[in-house]
C-alpha cells in the first residue's frame, strides 16, 4: 500500500475513524450473519443472496483496508502550523469569479467534496490557490479553459 501522507483536518480524521469503527464492528457482523443465513439455504453455487453478501463483504473489507492506510498515514493539519493569511490546506478562501463570489475550504484529497465547497489541495484550482493571499489574482486551468479568480479573504 502507498505510504503517501494523507492530509486531513482533525474533523476529517475523526470521520474516517468513525467510519472505520462502524465497518469493523457492526457492519462486519451484519454481513457475517447474512452469509450464515444464506448458507443455510443449501447449495451456495446458485444462491443469489449468498453471492451478494460475499460481494458486499469483499467491498467492505476493501474499504477497511483503505481506511487503515489513510488513518495510519494521516497528517493532521493544525491551525498553528499555517501561515496566517496565506492559502494552505485547512484554510477557507473566499474568491470572486465571473459567476460571482464562491467559498472553498482547502482540504486534502481524502476530504474533498466539491459539492460542499471542500476542494482538494491537489485539484487544479486548489493547487493554483496555494501560497496566495487576499487581493491576489490567480489563473488556473479549468476543464473549459483558463480561468481567473481573485482572492477576497483567507481564513
Amino acid at each position: 500500500m502507498d505510504d503517501k501522507p494523507v492530509l486531513l483536518t482533525r474533523e476529517g480524521l475523526r470521520k474516517l475513524e468513525e467510519e472505520y469503527e462502524a465497518l469493523i464492528g457492526e457492519r462486519r457482523r451484519e454481513i457475517a450473519e447474512r452469509i450464515r443465513h444464506a448458507r443455510d439455504f443449501g447449495d451456495i453455487s446458485e444462491n443469489a443472496e449468498y453471492i451478494e453478501a460475499k460481494n458486499e463483504q469483499s467491498l467492505v473489507e476493501g474499504r477497511i483496508m483503505t481506511l487503515e492506510g489513510m488513518i495510519r498515514n494521516a497528517v493532521v493539519i493544525e491551525e498553528a502550523e499555517r501561515e496566517q493569511g496565506v492559502v494552505g490546506v485547512g484554510t477557507t478562501v473566499n474568491v470572486k469569479t465571473v459567476e460571482g463570489d464562491e467559498r472553498y475550504a482547502i482540504v486534502g484529497p481524502a476530504e474533498a467534496d466539491p459539492l460542499q465547497g471542500r476542494i482538494s489541495n491537489e485539484s487544479p484550482l486548489g493547487r493554483a490557490l496555494l501560497g496566495h493571499k487576499a487581493g491576489d489574482e490567480v489563473e488556473w486551468s479549468a476543464p473549459s479553459g483558463v480561468s481567473r479568480v481573485k482572492i477576497l479573504t483567507v481564513n
